[in-house]
């Protein structure tokens, strides 16, 4: 007791013996805290699966070519067509190599936005009746739009997805594939534009007079032409409207043209890397940092011939390599279902888009091997936050440039006759380019 009272009545005893109390509760408890919090952190981490962000942000599918699946097996009919059902069961969709999208499906691969593709192949209508096929696609996919309002939301804005997503919809929007579908007209491409259609591709697999498509880069002593001075007015009409420019499909020479010319960035809709496969189709590594300089995104493509295999760890090595070349802020998702008749093992339709984000945020191929995981927020950007970015930049050059008249100039007879092509037997008016 007397040296308690000693203690107490020296203060500096007493404040080195409460000092000393302190450090040995801060040794006890603060390992115990640092604990705690490590295994809070590896419990998450392994609560986390990268599906879960697809109820957190939208997931965004850049391209679906259902609408000309219905062009050929319903001749664009809907009275029959019932895309609330599981088509795979269906004595024709059923059998339909290219037939991977139904709502059921969609709902199973959490989608929360879609861009439907109203396309028509140029080889069977260019200089011919490529507008008035092009507008019944735009047609059916309005139409099927509106045929299922309790899941479907009609959109043309990146608020409109965002909304879409919010409401539980799938926000849908209408894009053309193609740029034979305007006939070399920008007349047609502002129309396109108010029948919501929001972006183009500007070619699909044949040149037009004023760009050139893809196939032209495997060509041993190919005619050049890339992006003409007309197919400029093209970009910047884009530009004005508020249309992304879509450069899948297109040559080498158009890619860093249209990242040249266009005032807002651009987006590949559904390609791959071309460092690691190298097809015509796909991006390379050049491009691609071209692209981070233009603030675009590359939408990677699912198709096996595309992506040089047929599995789902052949596409994930795709999204590795392009995040590794731009980072997270310039990829998203094209799968380019319904629009071929092959599909990897582990990504056969849509409804399997949260295996694949299982599968990045594991950071494990189904081989074995591993690769560095993906994480939370990479996969929010990749899901849909990266195309939304876009979109509203795009929105955002439209903004700036309203006060700037519509581009109004005719496409030069030059150009038809350099893409030989000056004789066009359906043409009625071709004169008016030649003065």
């Amino acid at each position: 007791m007397a040296i308690l009272r000693n203690i107490v009545g020296n203060k500096k005893v007493l404040v080195a013996c409460l000092l000393g109390a302190v450090i040995t509760v801060c040794a006890i408890t603060i390992p115990v805290v640092i604990v705690t919090s490590y295994d809070d952190v590896k419990e998450d981490a392994q609560a986390f699966a990268g599906r879960d962000v697809l109820d957190e942000v939208p997931l965004i599918d850049g391209h679906n070519d259902l609408p000309f699946n219905i062009y050929k097996v319903e001749r664009n009919l809907l009275a029959n067509f019932d895309l609330d059902s599981n088509l795979k069961q269906h004595p024709v969709w059923g059998k339909t190599e290219s037939s991977h999208t139904d709502l059921p499906r969609l709902r199973q691969g959490k989608l929360g936005a879609q861009f439907w593709v109203a396309y028509i192949r140029c080889a069977d209508t260019q200089y011919k009746d490529a507008v008035a096929r092009t507008m019944e696609q735009i047609d059916v996919a309005k139409r099927v739009i509106a045929k299922y309002p309790d899941d479907l939301k009609f959109v043309t804005s990146a608020d409109g997805i965002e909304e879409a997503f919010r409401e539980k919809k799938i926000g849908s929007l209408l894009v053309v594939e193609g740029g034979h579908s305007i006939d070399s007209r920008l007349a047609v491409l502002r129309l396109f534009y108010e029948l919501g259609v929001r972006y183009m591709t500007l070619t699909h697999s044949c040149n037009t007079p004023w760009a050139d498509a893809s196939p032209i880069d495997d060509e041993i002593e190919p005619q050049l032409n890339n992006l003409s001075d007309w197919g400029r007015n093209v970009i910047w009409e884009m530009n004005r409207l508020g249309m992304m420019i879509d450069i899948s499909h297109v040559s080498y020479g158009v890619m860093r043209d249209a990242i040249r010319y266009s005032k807002a960035p651009v987006i590949f809709s559904h390609s791959s890397s071309h460092k690691v496969f190298q097809h015509h189709r796909n991006v390379q590594d050049d491009v691609l940092r071209e692209l981070i300089e233009n603030g675009g995104i590359v939408m990677v493509n699912f198709y096996p011939l595309f992506v040089g295999g047929n599995t789902i760890d052949n596409v994930v090595k795709h999204f590795n390599h392009i995040k590794s070349v731009t980072g997270p802020d310039h990829i998203g998702i094209g799968g380019d279902y319904d629009g071929v008749g092959q599909t990897p093992e582990g990504l056969e339709d849509v409804s399997k888009y949260p295996d694949l984000f299982d599968m990045l945020a594991e950071g494990k191929f189904r081989s074995g091997e591993t690769f560095t995981p993906w994480t939370r927020e990479e996969l929010r950007k990749l899901a849909g936050l990266n195309l939304l970015r876009v979109f509203k930049a795009v929105e955002r050059v439209r903004d700036e440039m309203v006060e700037v008249p519509p581009y109004e100039d005719l496409i030069p007879f030059a150009e038809f006759e350099k893409a030989g092509v000056g004789d066009q037997p359906c043409m009625t008016n071709m004169n008016v380019h030649k003065e």
